[in-house]
């Protein structure tokens, strides 16, 4: 029995180890997900600005001359090829990275979870 007990604060010291490293990786999916809302904050603007732009393209009528700002000079463009950009622009979606990250998040509070469940169950028997 005295060769487990000794093993037994090595294999905690090991746990904590991992505790850490675990937890610092936690740390990091969290700070990604804050900057990913910043993100997505940023986004809702410019879909409200493109569903305006789109609202006002719906306005004009068929022969109409629309022009697109490409760096410093107004570009004619087809007012149909205009309302397809701008819908096009407003399908686009974030959600898929924030939820990526959610689930990576989650995927390791549960293995944060499970591995202090094992320290204290090692510790219990010591």
């Amino acid at each position: 029995m005295a060769s487990s007990s000794s093993s037994t604060p090595a294999a905690v010291r090991e746990m904590q180890k991992d505790l850490e490293v675990q937890a610092n990786a936690l740390s990091k999916i969290q700070k990604d997900i804050a900057k990913n809302h910043q993100v997505r904050k940023q986004y809702t603007i410019q879909v409200g600005e493109n569903e305006l732009v789109l609202k006002e393209l719906e306005l004009l009528s068929d022969g109409a001359n629309v022009y697109k700002l490409i760096g410093p000079v107004l570009v004619k463009q087809d007012l149909a090829e205009a309302k397809a950009n701008v819908k096009k622009r407003i399908e686009k979606r974030m959600d898929r990275a924030l939820k990526d990250l959610e689930e990576k998040q989650n995927s390791k509070k549960e293995s944060i979870f499970k591995l202090q469940q094992r320290m204290q169950a090692v510790q219990a028997k010591a």
